[in-house]
Order: structure tokens, then sequence, then C-alpha cells
């Protein structure tokens, strides 16, 4: 049976259209990604999950986003070009979204709407941007780049970590092996 979720129409980075159906069975990292934000940098964590654990039915899915700060700003030939020079990127990486706002992508109002609150301290994180003069969002808009979700195989939302939380946070790393294990 496909999940609403997993039913959403989504464009791959090269313009195809598919959905998370593609992925039925597999435990997902849904993140929201840009390359040219303070966290870019978990583009190796992400990797390294990725390439640690897709052999038991995981997968990583990258959605580049411009909401924040303009830190998104390439094309998607671009943005598949820096992640895998820069990052050496193998998972995939789709074509560029919002995920807040009015024109959020259906994706991410079911995302968001299934797990409100993230994991891994985001109050912190908004008073760390709202002292540098950021607006912060609050529960349950994501709050900046590199927000995570993990779906489990069934396409039900199971968590939601913060941005600053690191993907190979042990927080993070326990949650994606006990979906692996279910």
């Amino acid at each position: 049976m496909t999940t609403a979720l997993q039913s959403v129409p989504i464009d791959t980075i090269s313009g195809e259209q598919t959905s998370l159906a593609e992925y039925s069975g597999e435990v997902l990292l849904v993140v929201n990604v840009a390359s040219k934000c303070g966290l870019t940098p978990q583009y190796e964590g992400l990797e390294s999950l990725y390439e640690r654990y897709n052999g038991q039915g995981f997968s990583v899915l990258g959605f580049p986003a411009n909401d924040f700060r303009d830190q998104e700003p390439g094309t998607n030939d671009e943005i598949v070009e820096f992640c895998q020079l820069t990052y050496g990127v193998k998972f995939p990486v789709f074509a560029k979204i919002a995920v807040t706002g009015a024109a959020k992508h259906p994706l991410y109002e079911l995302l968001t709407e299934a797990v409100p609150h993230a994991t891994g301290e985001p109050e912190l994180q908004r008073e760390r941007l709202r002292s540098r003069g950021i607006p912060a969002n609050d529960d349950p808009e994501i709050l900046w780049n590199f927000e995570k979700f993990l779906v489990g195989r069934d396409g039900t939302v199971l968590a939601r970590f913060a941005p600053t939380m690191k993907p190979e946070d042990p927080t993070v790393v326990a949650a994606i092996e006990t979906a692996l294990a279910e």
C-alpha cells in the first residue's frame, strides 16, 4: 500500500517526475540541503550514512532549497556538480524545491504535519539565528537547512531531527538502525 507521502510527485535533479513510492520498503532520511550554508559540511556525514546502510535498504534523499538566506542559489545542474565534486555525493539529490512558506512543496507539508517538532535543541538554533538578526521559523515550519526526517519502510514519518544535529549523531544513527531492524 502506498502512503500519501509516497505518492507525492517529486522531480529528480535531471527533471524526471517520480515519487517516494520508488523507495517503498526502504528506510529514508529526507533532508533539505544547501550548498552555501554553515551546515553544508553535513553532506559528508549524509554520504557516510548512505554508504554504511545503503545495502540494508536505506537511502538518504537530498532536497535542495533556497528558503534560507539564498544559501542554495544554483541551478539543478550546478547543485549536482557541487555535491559530486565537493562531497562525493552518491545518494539521490532531487530538483530544488521550497520547504517553507506559501510555496512549500507538498512533500514538506506532509513531513512537517506528521512530525511537527524536531529532536535536538531546535530552540537553541532559533536563539542563535535571532541573535544574528535572522528571523527563525517556529514549529512546525522547517527551521533551517539540513533538517532531517526519518521515514520508515512503510512510508510513516518516524522522527525529525534539528538542523544542527549532525547525521552521525548517535541519536540519528540509533533511530536509523532501529528503523532498519523493523
